[in-house]
């Protein structure tokens, strides 16, 4: 079972080279972010064209989750990370998928820090963190994929001090990430690629995709039901360096049946 996670940055300005990847790399399920499109506007004929079945919450110009199922249709089991009512940005959705529980996220990006974006990031991670305890008791096989909007250790960045104050890398959002590994979870990425460069996101700005200026921003991490189960995982760097790209590329994991 192959399992990617792809911050989109815009899904139908993107829809060509989306379906154009989704067709040569074959995942068997697909976690979007920031799909900057309403529920209305998704584009759900298309992705069935391409053969897959869809759940999703959209927002209007800014955020927006999905969950793509090749050849079926996920079951939706929420669509809000609980904790905070009040909450209506659409970051976070969960479905079964083939005995799998998914879930897509997409955590604030918290910048300019300090600052009331960021307090909202770290609340965002706690109640992330709180859910996800939930999860992990339960035993069942879960998988935490998207965009986390944390650089978790200093090697999953290019070396610079441009970052020194973004949101991304301070101490208070590289514990967020701590966290959830101290629950059990495990990063698959590093799991297979425990040495390795590993980048995920090339800002648009000052040539960092030409200069390989990246970040590891995009992770999965896995319940221990699913440990033993992780085959593989891989980085679809060349999609950055296609026309229209995003900011980001897709992340995939695969598992043992």
């Amino acid at each position: 079972m192959k399992i990617a996670t792809f911050n989109i940055n815009g899904v139908n300005k993107r829809l060509e080279n989306f379906l154009a990847w989704l067709n040569a790399a074959e995942p068997d399920v697909v976690c979007l972010q920031e799909l900057k499109a309403t529920d209305a506007q998704f584009p759900k004929s298309a992705i069935e064209a391409a053969g897959y079945g869809a759940v999703w919450r959209g927002q209007s110009a800014w955020n927006g989750v999905a969950i793509l199922a090749r050849g079926g249709e996920p079951v939706l089991t929420r669509i809000e990370l609980p904790g905070d009512p009040s909450d209506t940005q659409s970051r976070y959705i969960e479905a079964a998928v083939n005995g799998i529980l998914i879930a897509a996220l997409y955590a604030p990006n918290g910048n300019p820090q300090p600052g009331p974006k960021f307090d909202y990031k770290l609340a965002w991670h706690r109640r992330l963190a709180s859910h996800a305890a939930e999860l992990f008791e339960t035993g069942l096989p879960v998988v935490l994929a998207g965009d986390y909007n944390v650089v978790p250790e200093p090697r999953d960045i290019y070396p610079t001090r441009s970052y020194d104050d973004n949101a991304l890398v301070q101490p208070e959002s590289r514990a967020a990430f701590r966290t959830l590994l101290d629950q059990g979870w495990l990063d698959a990425l590093r799991k297979v690629y425990p040495e390795e460069e590993l980048f995920t996101f090339w800002d648009y700005r000052r040539n960092r995709w030409q200069r390989n200026a990246g970040l590891r921003l995009d992770h999965f991490l896995l319940s221990r039901k699913l440990r033993r189960r992780l085959a593989g995982a891989g980085i679809d760097r060349d999609v950055r360096g296609r026309d229209n790209a995003s900011d980001h590329v897709p992340a995939w994991i695969t598992l043992r049946d």
